[in-house]
């Protein structure tokens, strides 16, 4: 199982600035995690957290894979860096096209980031990119969605539909305007995509009667919005904003760093959904989490329109990052191609979540539980207000599942549900029998 970690000292925790966490209250009382292997984390005193939500969606092979682990170190034992501007290494190449044989017909040209937030914000500059080519400069507008995540990037928390980042960091860019979000009353307790609310797809067209769709770039949408709790798109709702987005030369981008990699049953949200877009992001499980990488996959259509507006011997797309294609990264992600291959691990978790979504559901009968959503190995459990103050029993659930034994990724009152794909019956029941000791204490 390996060698645990030596406690932290308390003053050793002072240097570190944690993303996303209340530092004050955790460094009072921190909670740790020093090892991990399949299902598992482990404390450094040895007690075992089942993870039911892949680490952050990341790990659908389940932890320390051996494989990845000795392809990463034989990487690094051979070229463990080269500049990827100018220069080139066979595994990014041999990456791209491995990946193209997951995702939907046409999109076939791959751009490596580091990470989803990278992998959006590139997306935007691809669609500037590709409507300046097109002869269309002044299409600088974009369209995303109330209750949406796009990373942390100034161009994602543009995007993303949280009222906290306006609150933190002002609008970001100008120019971004929010679609309703999709999440109406008569959803609660639905399993997989609700029957009503394609309408609310004629946001798109109302922007671009009242701003000019000859303005609007790229529309970003989650093909299943994820951070926010598993908000699955209506029947019929991804259909009408590609038909409104052909009407208009609007580009229309997938955000699939969640739902990427057949957390929802399929590849991508994209063949889920049988709804193409023209640009797709990925990340998290394209490497199981074992090294950091995003990407955006292009259709071809868009790659020839910027390439061959370029110069004929200059930079065509003046854009990247120093570890874009990481030698060690293409290494993790190439050793994962093959576990999704031998494995069969979409098929796997496509077989399991008929199960996965009756389980959870079967919680609805907690006092404090007041919606479950699903679709896929993907669920959200939301949880009653307490003391009328948003976030605060879910942040109270997030200690609680803790000492329980559990690892759950939380946004506000919202326990989000994603265990990796290599899950049985016996770790979906330990999950369940946890998460219902855990809400029967709220």
């Amino acid at each position: 199982m390996g060698h645990a970690e030596p406690q932290v000292a308390s003053s050793a925790l002072q240097a570190h600035w944690m993303p996303f966490t209340p530092n004050k209250e955790f460094k009072a009382e921190p909670r740790m995690v020093a090892r991990a292997k399949g299902m598992y984390f482990y404390t450094a005193e040895g007690k075992a957290l089942i993870d039911a939500s892949s680490g952050l969606f990341c790990v659908a092979a389940g932890h320390c894979r051996d494989e990845i682990a000795q392809a990463v170190f034989a990487q690094l034992q051979t070229l463990d860096f080269s500049a990827p501007f100018l220069r080139g290494q066979s595994k990014a190449f041999e990456l791209a096209e491995r990946i193209t044989q997951y995702t939907p017909e046409g999109l076939n040209r791959v751009f490596f980031t580091n990470s989803g937030s990278e992998a959006i914000d590139t997306a935007m500059k691809m669609s500037l990119a590709y409507h300046r080519a097109n002869g269309q400069p002044q299409r600088q507008l974009f369209v995303s969605r109330e209750r949406s995540y796009h990373g942390v990037n100034m161009g994602g928390v543009a995007l993303a539909g949280m009222v906290n980042n306006r609150r933190s960091f002002g609008v970001g860019l100008a120019g971004v305007y929010h679609m309703r979000h999709t999440a109406l009353p008569d959803h609660k307790f639905v399993t997989g995509q609700p029957e009503t609310g394609a309408d609310l797809a004629d946001d798109l067209q109302r922007f671009c009667t009242l701003y000019g769709g000859e303005n609007i770039a790229a529309v970003f949408v989650e093909p299943v919005a994820g951070s926010f709790g598993c908000l699955p798109p209506p029947k019929g709702y991804l259909d009408r904003l590609r038909q409104i987005c052909d009407a208009h030369g609007i580009l229309l981008v997938f955000d699939e760093v969640i739902t990427g990699w057949g957390r929802i049953g399929a590849n991508f949200g994209a063949q889920a959904f049988g709804v193409t877009p023209d640009l797709m992001t990925m990340a998290k499980a394209i490497t199981n989490g074992a090294q950091p990488m995003g990407a955006v996959a292009a259709k071809q259509g868009v790659y020839d329109t910027i390439t061959n507006a370029g110069p004929a011997k200059g930079v065509e797309f003046f854009h990247g990052y120093t570890y874009s294609a990481h030698p060690a990264a293409c290494a993790a992600g190439l050793a994962m191609m093959d576990i999704f291959a031998n494995e069969r691990l979409i098929e796997r978790a496509a077989a399991m979540a008929p199960k996965f979504s009756a389980a959870i559901h079967g919680l609805r009968d907690c006092p404090v539980v007041t919606d479950i959503r699903s679709i896929g190995l993907l669920a959200a459990i939301d949880v009653a207000l307490l003391n009328n103050t948003p976030g605060a029993r879910g942040h109270e659930a997030q200690k609680r599942l803790f000492d329980a034994g559990l690892n759950l990724k939380s946004t506000g009152d919202a326990l989000i549900i994603a265990p990796p794909f290599i899950m049985d019956d016996s770790h979906l029941d330990e999950i369940v029998t946890k998460l219902r000791g855990v809400l029967a204490g709220l």
